[in-house]
Order: structure tokens, then C-alpha cells, then sequence
């Protein structure tokens, strides 16, 4: 029997190209969609003893989805997956329902589990610095210790994700005051470029044995193609060790380190947003850990007593 009729696999697909098309979806979100949802209409047909057409996925009833959530909770996977895997159920559902005019109720109602977000540790101000003026004693060739100081800088001085400082070409050089930044879901939007940031990239650029064509990536690797993120993510292993920094000390802590800083710093929750390329306000407001003091403090500020 086929777990994955052909009406099914071609809706699957369509779903997959209007995420793509519509919302910008990045290709590992897709074949994690794309995963997720081969695996719920596989369950459906071998829990329902048929194939699992459009009809029949139309069908889906409140026990049958007890069913496939005690199925996954089975598997030991942790809260967090089950959530993200019936977002991607549910979200498929409603795209089909309005496209196949069915009541999709049965889906939607079932109730995600709950589970306790994990918040990025960011780096004290001092143990940010101490990272920067270290970072480059790591390498004995000096444009490779100026490029791993240059992708860093831009981490915490920009907040950039590592795949971003990355993708830089040579057309974003000689680099200016802001930075046109492609970020998730193909979304743009310009950050601003510190002083550091743009003296620490012209400063490798000024050592590095290779070209900035237009189309170039901007960071290389030794052999001149573009540098894989793991180079960065072991140069900060060693400078952690090195100052006896937590496991936590990674490329993401320093862009979450930018973020909490300028928090700290009374930057508004907003503007953070736009800087970090959030979708939503909520996801910056986990992202930068506010806490309960600096949510009193602006809560004064706003409220003075009489």
C-alpha cells in the first residue's frame, strides 16, 4: 500500500511551492515541512488502513489526531519538535481546507504541547570585548586572524546571524554606514555598520590574498572558496577556552549579546526588531531575555507616579 496517495503528494507539493513563493520559506524549512507532513499522511494511512486521498485527508477526526500525538509523543521526541510538527499539520490544513472548501476544526482545535522556550545566554559587555581582542590570536596568518575578527565584529557589532555576515559579496564593499542584509525568508532590511565593523572588514580585506569580484563572497576559506560557518563556530571554541568562557559563548550568543546590550542600553524593543530581521515583536522580546527590572523601569518611566 502507498503511505502518500497522488492527489495527496501533488497537494503536498503545491502547499511546499506557495510557502516557497508566498512567504519566502527557506529551503531547509521546506523539506522540514516537507518531512513532517510525509510523515503525519504516512501515519493517517496505516492508522486508517487506507490510502490517504484528499477525501479521506478531509476526514481526519479529533481521536485520529489523539492518535498520530500519542504516536509522536511515543517516539520520545521532545515537546518543542511535536509543537513545530503540528504547526506545519495545521498550517497545511488550513491551506487545503480553503482550497478543498472542507471544515478543518478536527486539525486546527488540537492543542500544541506546552514547553518552556530556551533562551540564548548572551555574554556580559566585558566578556563580549574580551572575545573581539582575542579572537584574532587564534590564527598565525594574518588574514585569516583578520577575517575570523571581521566576521565576529559584525556578529556582535551588527547582529548579524552568521549566514548573513557570510553571504556578504564584494558589491556591499567598501562598506558604508548602513548594510543591505537579506536575511530569513528572503526579507530585507538595512542595518546600521559601526565604525569597528567597517575598520575591521577593510582591514581584512586589506591582507586577504583574494579578489572582492561583485559577485565574490566577501569571506573565504583557505583555499579561496567561501568560508564554511564551522571555521567560525571552532575559532570562537578555542577563544572561549582560551578566556574560560561557558559552552554557551557561540557566534549566535553574539548576536544575541548585540541585542541584549542594546536593551540594556535603553534601545526601544522595536527598533531591536528591525536590526535582528524578527517577524514578530514576541520572538525579539524571548530573543533578548527582558527582564523583569528593565520592564519595571520602562513601565516607570511611562507611568511616573503623581
Amino acid at each position: 500500500m502507498s503511505l502518500i496517495s497522488p492527489a495527496a503528494r501533488d497537494a503536498l507539493k503545491q502547499w511546499l511551492a506557495a510557502q516557497k513563493g508566498l512567504k519566502g520559506a527557506s529551503e531547509n524549512t521546506l523539506a522540514a515541512y516537507g518531512r513532517d507532513l510525509r510523515d503525519f499522511i504516512g501515519f493517517m494511512t496505516l492508522h486508517r488502513g487506507e490510502p490517504q486521498g484528499l477525501g479521506p485527508l478531509a476526514n481526519i477526526t479529533v481521536p485520529d489526531m489523539r492518535a498520530w500525538m500519542a504516536a509522536e509523543r511515543g517516539k520520545g521526541g521532545s515537546p518543542r519538535s511535536l509543537a513545530r510538527r503540528l504547526s506545519a499539520v495545521k498550517t497545511f490544513y488550513r491551506w487545503l481546507a480553503r482550497r478543498e472548501g472542507f471544515d478543518p476544526t478536527a486539525v486546527l482545535s488540537t492543542r500544541s504541547p506546552k514547553f518552556r522556550k530556551k533562551l540564548p545566554r548572551a555574554l556580559s559587555v566585558d566578556a563580549a570585548k574580551s572575545v573581539l581582542d582575542t579572537i584574532e590570536m587564534q590564527s598565525e596568518t594574518p588574514w585569516i586572524a583578520a577575517r575570523d575578527t571581521a566576521v565576529i565584529t559584525l556578529l556582535y557589532g551588527c547582529g548579524l546571524r552568521i549566514s548573513e555576515a557570510l553571504g556578504i559579496t564584494g558589491a556591499d564593499l567598501p562598506l558604508g554606514d548602513t548594510l543591505r542584509i537579506l536575511g530569513k525568508g528572503n526579507k530585507e532590511r538595512i542595518v546600521p555598520v559601526i565604525p569597528a565593523a567597517r575598520d575591521a572588514v577593510a582591514e581584512y580585506m586589506r591582507l586577504c590574498p583574494y579578489d572582492a569580484t561583485p559577485e565574490a563572497p566577501v569571506f573565504r576559506g583557505v583555499r579561496g572558496g567561501r568560508l564554511n560557518p564551522r571555521a567560525i563556530q571552532k575559532v570562537l571554541e578555542r577563544t572561549r577556552l582560551q578566556l574560560g568562557l561557558p559552552a554557551s559563548a557561540t557566534p549566535h550568543a553574539m548576536r544575541h549579546s548585540f541585542a541584549t546590550h542594546l536593551l540594556s542600553a535603553g534601545g526601544d524593543l522595536r527598533a531591536i526588531q528591525e536590526l535582528l530581521g524578527h517577524a514578530s515583536l514576541s520572538t525579539t522580546q524571548t530573543y533578548t531575555a527582558v527582564d523583569t527590572s528593565r520592564l519595571m523601569e520602562v513601565y516607570a518611566k511611562a507611568h511616573p507616579r503623581a
